[in-house]
């Protein structure tokens, strides 16, 4: 067993008069990966961030860091370098024990902070205007790393993550995964002994995630680094970690291996509601001969919709599918009315009149954006604003305190929280709330619109399998109760099997295959299975 190089003693931490984390002891050892899992809201990013140092301090307990400190600067190793040389300065590491949130060692945990390091699951934190090897050299920049020897530090660290063949890419050009595998990049830079990934992988498609994982897997092992990642998908945690723990109302529910803890969190996973078959009814969106290009300054002329066409009907849940880059994003932000297509026509029908969304004006596309809702994958909420704030008047809705409070309850069981778990987080602000649990307050800030057509863009992205279901049962309800018309832009086969009458399969910018579910998944290529299907949990 390795020297341990994180110990969480106790450790407690309350919002308001709600208990997030209760009692929580354990230890990592060095260079070890540790899954941490449980449903949205568990715990999960308010234990990271505590163990990072960030944000507010806990109510009670200890995260102490067992580390060797230079007696001649600032840097600082893991524990078992005590009594060797510094590789900085003539200094000799001696043996420390941090303790994070004691502000007597504040400068020891600045010191500490800068040989860790943290990746976001929704935050590229990327330099979107320079190129991919500008964004590596910025990263190196800002540890100071001698000039002279940056080029070529840069180089291998892009090699490191396999995108050598992307370096001279505009970063905002990247696919999510590439983006993901330049910010680990930058992260290298810093030559962390502890990364805490959050969510590395939570809103990309299967196949891109896998990579991902493994670039993970190789960055620990290769550089001697320790880390703790958060999912609620155990395929994460199995890819990665080599010890887990599972969290459950603030508490350890579990800890042992990834297989064991697995098992215990899918306990109870259970869809058993049924849901009758809906009867259709009108057109209310057809689109023709859609294009749209765009000139990109590595590729060129993008063809990013090449000549679609499709109808889609009211109360229909139709979903588009494909794989990353096929042009799922750029379609349904043509019928969101968010971009104008090059050319072709896409009409959707407003009480009994039809619209065209080719044409601008608040007469005319204008008109229908006030009927269509549009949750985004890198959707957003004021941070300084409460949830029910951000239901509300923060979307221009005034409503009476009263009946806003009660429109908001409504809305929040409608995106799949209880009525409890609504009721206790209305006061909240998001950064008190799990990643999951900001992402079913962002669909629900869509829902209490009372739009007539919802545009979901990958709606599972941060989801837990059980919390899948509740949002899957909270559309289909919707779709019954309130005679909503979804578009579902998914990579997520399982989700689409489950919730959609219709698909559309996208290849290169086209639909190549449009027809009951069941047909158009039967005809995916095995790339395209393998890319995007999430592994059962």
């Amino acid at each position: 067993m390795k020297s341990p190089l994180i110990t969480v003693e106790n450790l407690c931490m309350d919002f308001d008069s709600t208990k997030v984390l209760n009692n929580i002891s354990f230890e990592i050892a060095e260079g070890e990966i540790l899954g941490i899992i449980g449903r949205s809201g568990a715990g999960k990013t308010v234990l990271m961030h505590l163990m990072r140092g960030v944000e507010q301090a806990p109510t009670s307990g200890k995260i102490i860091y067992h580390v060797a400190a230079c007696s001649g600067c600032d840097y600082m190793d893991v524990g078992s370098a005590a009594g060797k040389s510094c590789p900085h300065c003539t200094g000799t590491l001696i043996a420390l024990d941090v303790d994070l949130w004691n502000e007597r060692d504040e400068l020891l945990k600045r010191r500490l902070m800068r040989r860790t390091a943290i990746m976001f699951q929704r935050t590229f934190a990327l330099y979107g205007d320079d190129r991919v090897i500008e964004n590596v050299l910025h990263a190196l920049d800002d540890i100071d790393y001698p000039q002279d020897q940056a080029i070529n530090r840069a180089a291998d660290l892009i090699d490191q993550v396999r995108l050598s063949h992307r370096m001279m890419h505009i970063a905002r050009d990247l696919s999510g995964g590439e983006k993901q595998r330049v910010v680990l990049a930058r992260q290298l830079a810093k030559e962390p002994f502890m990364l805490f990934a959050d969510e590395p992988t939570g809103t990309l498609d299967p196949g891109t995630a896998r990579i991902v994982h493994s670039m993970l897997s190789e960055a620990a092992k290769n550089n001697n680094m320790g880390m703790v990642v958060t999912s609620h998908f155990s395929q994460v945690i199995e890819d990665v970690a080599h010890r887990a723990i599972l969290l459950s109302g603030g508490g350890i529910a579990k800890i042992g291996t990834p297989k064991e803890v697995i098992s215990e969190f899918m306990k109870g996973y259970d869809d058993t509601e049924k849901f009758e078959e809906t009867e259709l009814g009108e057109k209310v969106i057809v689109a023709r001969d859609l294009f749209k290009r765009y000139i990109s300054v590595d590729r060129g002329v993008v063809r990013a919709v090449n000549g679609v066409s499709f109808e889609v009907f009211t109360k229909e849940i139709f979903g588009i599918i494909g794989k990353s880059g096929a042009g799922k994003t750029t379609l349904s932000s043509i019928i969101a009315g968010l971009i104008e297509p090059t050319s072709g026509e896409i009409n959707i029908r407003i009480g009994e009149e039809w619209i065209d969304m080719t044409k601008p004006g608040i007469d005319q596309r204008g008109r229908a954006t006030a009927y269509i809702g549009l949750l985004h994958q890198e959707y957003d909420l004021f941070p300084h604003r409460t949830v029910l704030d951000n239901l509300t008047d923060a979307i221009g809705l005034e409503f009476p305190k009263e009946l806003a409070m009660r429109k908001a309850l409504v809305t929040l069981r409608m995106a799949g929280f209880s009525d409890e778990k609504s009721r206790e987080i209305l006061e909240r602000m998001p950064g008190q709330l799990s990643e999951g649990e900001r992402h079913r307050v962002a669909l629900a800030q869509v829902l209490i619109r009372e739009p007539r057509i919802v545009i979901l863009d990958e709606p599972t992205g941060t989801m837990d399998p059980i919390t899948k279901i509740d949002v899957k049962h909270s559309i289909m309800h919707s779709r019954e109760e309130m005679e909503e018309t979804f578009i579902v832009v998914s990579h997520d086969m399982e989700f689409v099997r489950d919730i959609c009458d219709r698909l559309a399969l996208m290849r290169g910018g086209k639909i190549v295959q449009i027809g009951k579910t069941a047909d158009v998944l039967a005809i995916l290529t095995e790339e395209e299975r393998k890319l995007m299907s999430q592994p059962a949990p």
